[in-house]
């Protein structure tokens, strides 16, 4: 993996950017084994025909940890976010083969937390499967950066992300809203080992599988910054 200055000038500009090569064979193969070997039977794991997901993924599996943040990935966030950096999120997705699963347009409103409290700015609370989320005030997601690690070839054919260029520039965009006429809709299409870097605010979609591959993919939030005293990130974990 080489890192170049148009890395972070894309994340900005764009909401996203994609770079090849972090992971080998041999990193994914232990990343999926750990999964393999997890005992899914709590209430984190959900499991479809369409989709199969962890929430809290880092939590439940910690041995994935030294896997996940290899060289490679220290070094990116390194040099893109400095060393300040900690884990807020975490979930794996794993779309099947034949799945119809598919996500339409949205932005990432919400936040992981330990507790409901009632904070100004702080709204939109929801509790599912004994997990407090929450829609902070804009300048606490427009800090976070998602990492969006590839474990499979990922195209347009399998589910890779459709987003909007620019659109986490625009604040909260509401989805019946786009000007198509103004807006530029990008597919994303990441290499096996590839890592996606996005802004939650980024506009982005994902469709249904066609070509009969998986599409298996660990999502983690980052940020740097500490939520008001009565909250607590649900996940925070040093990296």
């Amino acid at each position: 993996m080489s890192y170049n200055n148009q890395i972070p000038e894309c994340l900005h500009n764009k909401g996203f950017s994609i770079v090849d090569g972090i992971y080998n064979d041999t990193e994914i193969d232990s990343m999926i084994s750990c999964i393999n070997k997890a005992d899914q039977t709590n209430t984190t794991f959900r499991k479809t025909a369409d989709l199969f997901a962890i929430r809290q993924v880092v939590k439940e599996i910690p041995e994935i940890l030294p896997f996940i943040f290899n060289d490679n990935l220290q070094r990116l966030i390194s040099n893109i976010l400095g060393n300040d950096y900690f884990i807020v999120k975490s979930i794996y997705f794993d779309k099947p083969e034949n799945s119809n699963w598919y996500v339409a347009y949205h932005q990432d409103l919400t936040i992981s937390v330990d507790k409901k409290a009632e904070i100004e700015n702080f709204v939109n609370w929801t509790k599912k499967q004994n997990q407090f989320a929450v829609q902070p005030p804009i300048s606490v997601l427009e800090n976070i950066v998602t990492l969006r690690i590839h474990l499979d070839e990922t195209n347009s054919e399998n589910g890779a992300l459709k987003v909007i260029e620019n659109s986490h520039s625009k604040g909260i965009y509401r989805p019946e809203t786009i000007n198509w006429e103004n807006e530029k809709e990008v597919t994303c299409n990441v290499n096996k080992g590839g890592v996606m870097l996005m802004k939650p605010l980024l506009l982005h979609s994902s469709g249904r599988t066609t070509n009969s591959k998986k599409r298996r993919v660990i999502h983690i939030e980052l940020s740097n910054i500490n939520l008001p005293k009565k909250l607590n990130w649900a996940e925070k974990q040093e990296i």
